[in-house]
C-alpha cells in the first residue's frame, strides 16, 4: 500500500495526522490499519459522541454486552469495559507507530466521563482508573479544560500519566492549560517519574469558533461584519500557536525541564470538519500547517483532504499580528468574545454529556433485553 500524496505532504510539513473516530468494526476489519498504511494516520482520538455513534450502529458489541449482562454488570461498568477494550486494541494497532516515533505519536485518547467536567477530584480518580484499565503506554487520557479540569490536568500528569487536554476554545484558557501542563511535569519530576515518557497534546477546537462568531456577525449584518465571517477560527488557532511558541520555544520555564527529558505539549487542532458548506471542506486542515502540531480529522474530512486538500506552509508562522487584527475588528463591532468562549465551553461539555447520557440509556436497554432473553 502507498500513502496518499497529499496527506504525506501534510505529515512532512510537521503535522501529525490523527483520526477522530474509532469503533470495533474499524479495528477488526483492518480499517484502522489501512488508515495508517494509506492516509499517514499516526494517532486516534475518541470522545463520548464517537462512542455513542459506534455502539448504536450494527451489532459488533452485542456479544460482549450480552456476556456482561450475564455477569450482572451495570451500565457504567459495561460502557467502561467496552470502550476501554476498543481503546486498548487500537493502542495495540498503533504500537509500531508509537515505537518508531519514540512515543510522540501512535497515541489513542479516551475521555473521562463528561459528567465529571466540573469535579476535579472525581476527574483525577477516573483518569487514574482508565490509565490502569487500558494499561498501554501509548494511551492519552482526555481531560476537559474547564476551570475544574486545570488542576486535574496537573495532578494526573504528576502521576506520570500522559494527557490530552480537550475543549479548549480561547487563547487565555490555553495559556492556563500550558501552565497546568508545566506544573504537572515539574511535580512528576519531583516525584521521581521519568518525564521523558510523559506526553501531552492540547486540543484547541476550531470550527465551532466560526459557527458561534459567524452567527453573531450575521446578527450585526453590516458589510464590515459580513467581511469577517469565516476568519475568527483560523485567527484564534494561529494566536494559540504563537502562545505555544512563546511558552515552549522562548520562555525559560520549559527549557529548565528539557534537560530532565520533558516534552513540549503539542497543539492539536480539533473540530476540523467545516460546519458551513460555504467554506472549503479542508479549510481547517490546509490553513493550519506548522511544525509540532497535530490535526485530528473525522474520516470525511480526511478523505476530502486526500482528494483535494492543499498544504499552506505559510498559514501559521508569522501570522499573529494579522490574526490579532481580526479579533480586534470583531470586538470593535460589538461581539463579546469573552461570552463567545463561555458559550462554546458550556455547549461543548453539554454536547458530550448528552451523547454520554444517550449511550447510557441505549446500553441500559440492551442490558435489560439481554437479561430477559
Amino acid at each position: 500500500m502507498t500513502q496518499n500524496a497529499k496527506l504525506a505532504e501534510l505529515s512532512a510539513a510537521g503535522v501529525s495526522v490523527w483520526l477522530d473516530d474509532l469503533s470495533r468494526d474499524l479495528i477488526s476489519s483492518g480499517g484502522l490499519q489501512e488508515f495508517i498504511d494509506t492516509r499517514s494516520v499516526v494517532g486516534v482520538t475518541t470522545n463520548p459522541s464517537i462512542f455513542q455513534a459506534a455502539l448504536s450502529k450494527g451489532n459488533a458489541y452485542d456479544e460482549q454486552v450480552n456476556e456482561l449482562a450475564a455477569r450482572g454488570a451495570d451500565v457504567d461498568a459495561t460502557i467502561r469495559t467496552v470502550t476501554t477494550d476498543d481503546v486498548r486494541n487500537a493502542c495495540d494497532v498503533l504500537a509500531p507507530v508509537f515505537t518508531e516515533s519514540r512515543g510522540v505519536d501512535g497515541r489513542v485518547s479516551i475521555e473521562v466521563d463528561p459528567r465529571l467536567a466540573h469535579d476535579t477530584d472525581k476527574t483525577v480518580a477516573q483518569a487514574i482508573e482508565l490509565w490502569k484499565i487500558v494499561d498501554r503506554p501509548n494511551l492519552l487520557i482526555k481531560i476537559p479544560a474547564t476551570k475544574a479540569g486545570l488542576p486535574a490536568i496537573t495532578r494526573v500528569l504528576a502521576e506520570g500519566i500522559s494527557v490530552n487536554v480537550t475543549l479548549i476554545f480561547s487563547v487565555e484558557r490555553y495559556q492556563g492549560v500550558m501552565d497546568a501542563y508545566l506544573s504537572g511535569i515539574e511535580a512528576a519530576a519531583q516525584a521521581g517519574h521519568d518525564i521523558s515518557t510523559i506526553h501531552s497534546v492540547a486540543s484547541f477546537f476550531v470550527s465551532r469558533v466560526d459557527t458561534e462568531i459567524d452567527k453573531r456577525l450575521d446578527a450585526i449584518g453590516t458589510p464590515e461584519a459580513t467581511a469577517l465571517k469565516g476568519k475568527a477560527a483560523l485567527a484564534n488557532a494561529r494566536l494559540a500557536y504563537a502562545a505555544y511558541q512563546e511558552i515552549f520555544e522562548v520562555e525559560s520555564r520549559f527549557h529548565g525541564l528539557v534537560d530532565k527529558g520533558a516534552n513540549p505539549q503539542r497543539p492539536l487542532w480539533a473540530s476540523t470538519g467545516t460546519k458551513n458548506a460555504d467554506y472549503p471542506d479542508t479549510l481547517y486542515v490546509s490553513e493550519l500547517v506548522a511544525p509540532n502540531t497535530v490535526n485530528t480529522m473525522p474520516g470525511k474530512t480526511m478523505e476530502a483532504f486526500a482528494d483535494h486538500g492543499w498544504v499552506n506552509t505559510d498559514s501559521i508562522i508569522g501570522t499573529s499580528a494579522a490574526s490579532q487584527q481580526v479579533f480586534d475588528k470583531i470586538a470593535g463591532l460589538g461581539v463579546d468574545l469573552d461570552d463567545v468562549f463561555v458559550v462554546l465551553e458550556d455547549e461543548g461539555v453539554s454536547k458530550f454529556e448528552e451523547a454520554w447520557n444517550e449511550l447510557l440509556a441505549a446500553t441500559a436497554e440492551q442490558l435489560d433485553a439481554a437479561k430477559k432473553a
